[in-house]
C-alpha cells in the first residue's frame, strides 16, 4: 500500500523560507513523476513543482515560483523535498505531495492522472 506523508509546513514571515519533506512509503512505478501542489479554499489545486525521477529527469516549475522553490528527491530515502525560499503571502496555502502521474504526461503541473496523494501539510505566509 502506497502512502505519501508530507512534513514541514508552518507559519513564516514574508521573505522567508520553508523546507517541505514527502516520504513515499510502499512501491511506485520506477521512472515517473512526483510533485507539489497547492490548494486554498475554495479554489482548485495548483500544481507548484514536479519532477521527473529519472536519470536527469527534468524538474518542472509554475512561473511563480521559478527562482526561489527547487524540488529534489534522496531516492535512498524514498523522500520528495520542496524547498521554498525567498515567500510571499500569495505561497499561503495547504501543499500536497502527489506520485505515479498515470495521464497527461505532457502537463506534469496538471493535477489530472496523479494516482497517489498526501494529506497535507499546511504553510502560512504573513
Amino acid at each position: 500500500q502506497v502512502q505519501l506523508v508530507e512534513s514541514g509546513g508552518g507559519s513564516v514571515q514574508a521573505g522567508g523560507s520553508l523546507r517541505l519533506s514527502c516520504v513515499v512509503t510502499g512501491h511506485t512505478a520506477d521512472q515517473n513523476f512526483v510533485a507539489w501542489f497547492r490548494q486554498i479554499p475554495g479554489k482548485e489545486r495548483q500544481g507548484v513543482a514536479a519532477l521527473l525521477v529519472v536519470l536527469r529527469g527534468g524538474a518542472y516549475y509554475t512561473d511563480s515560483v521559478k527562482g526561489r522553490f527547487t524540488i529534489s528527491q534522496d531516492s535512498a530515502k524514498k523522500t520528495v523535498f520542496l524547498q521554498m525560499n525567498n515567500l510571499s503571502p500569495d505561497d499561503t496555502g495547504m501543499y500536497y505531495c502527489a506520485a505515479e502521474k498515470t495521464d497527461d504526461w505532457h502537463l506534469p503541473l496538471s493535477s489530472a492522472g496523479y494516482k497517489f496523494w498526501g494529506r497535507g501539510t499546511q504553510v502560512t505566509v504573513s
